[in-house]
């Protein structure tokens, strides 16, 4: 059994209650765009919630001088997470949906049936993907992953729509026009069924890595850490008056605890190898002669602790929710 250390939170329980013109900003908890889906709604239906898990993510920041050993060159981190299996996954993904219908409903929203949903002919054509699902996403500026996307067992299938992911490379196109055409069946039931329609994104990352710019004398600093990513993680409603609303996290949300082991996985070699090379760039370049800026690459693995990860990562998913419903509770 775990105990975290701290929860990090983007905003406090009496935030989540003010209403949305409070968000503005950069230093907003969320970016909204849209107001009038959810007006006057007094019932709602879910049809998708994704939790992501990324698994793999390169990140690299330029250096710009210094002590020998850091004259410039690229320094570039890959992490890479271990120990999550399928099992644990669909574990955090069903405990986080459950989380979030029991808090619609708590704030007076009337559910739709799942099945309900997906037998009326406007859901008919198959727009959803399999789970798990896993796509190659662009991070931020520099800095890629993978990761691996899954549904709450109560859904028949995984549904993404536009914005719910940003892809990388050509294996992503597929799904972006998938994701056009669910979101416009998704619009369609909700202008039939005269209830607004939701779709959740959460992508949780392992690494917490400052990016980008985190470079310092030692390199990039990577500590073990669960958090629902802004930027990735969304909230889109379909109302069935036609408007839709985003709901974009903007601000971290985070738990810290006992969750992951990290170790350095970079081979003795290729340290070695590199801090010669940075050495001899260094001198050459004291000495007036340029010098080669070769930068430093690490490898880094985080081993995920059976029970404690899936816990940590429902939390944060949890305190995701708090925010989603508080934002539909201040709109409607």
């Amino acid at each position: 059994m775990f105990t975290h250390k701290r929860i990090a939170l983007a905003l406090t329980a009496a935030t989540l209650l003010l209403p949305v013109s409070a968000f503005a900003g950069d230093d907003a908890a969320v970016k909204v765009s849209g107001k009038e889906a959810v007006k006057g709604a007094t019932g709602i239906a879910v049809a998708a919630f994704n939790v992501g898990f990324i698994f793999e993510s390169t990140d690299q920041t330029k250096a710009t001088g210094g002590m020998i050993g850091a004259f410039g060159g690229t320094t570039k981190a890959k992490s890479s997470l271990v120990g999550v299996t399928p099992e644990m996954m669909q574990k955090i993904a069903d405990a986080a949906y459950a989380d979030f219908l029991a808090k619609l409903a708590a704030g007076g929203l009337t559910l739709k049936d799942a099945a309900t949903v997906f037998a009326a002919p406007e859901m008919a054509k198959p727009h959803g993907q399999v789970s798990p699902l896993d796509i190659s996403i662009a991070l931020e500026k520099n800095s890629k992953g993978k990761a691996t996307y899954v549904k709450p067992a109560g859904l028949p299938t995984l549904i993404m729509v536009a914005g719910d992911f940003q892809g990388s490379g050509f294996s992503s196109m597929g799904l972006a026009m998938d994701a056009g055409q669910a979101g416009y069946a998704l619009s369609q039931y909700a202008k039939a069924s005269g209830v607004p329609v939701v779709d959740v994104t959460y992508l949780i990352d392992f690494s917490q890595q400052k990016r980008p710019g985190a470079f310092s004398l030692g390199g990039l600093e990577v500590n073990a850490n669960l958090s629902v990513v802004p930027g990735f993680s969304r909230m889109t409603v379909f109302g069935p008056n036609g408007k839709t609303t985003t709901v974009t996290l903007n601000q971290n949300i985070s738990v810290d605890g006992d969750f992951i082991d990290k170790h350095d996985a970079s081979s003795g070699t290729a340290k070695t190898t590199q801090a010669a090379a940075n050495i001899a760039g260094g001198i050459m370049a004291a000495m007036g002669h340029g010098g080669m800026m070769f930068g430093k690459t690490r490898k880094f693995e985080f081993d995920a602790k059976p029970g404690n990860y899936e816990e940590g990562a429902a939390k944060a998913a949890d305190l995701a929710n708090d925010v989603m419903v508080g934002q539909i509770n201040a709109l409607k």
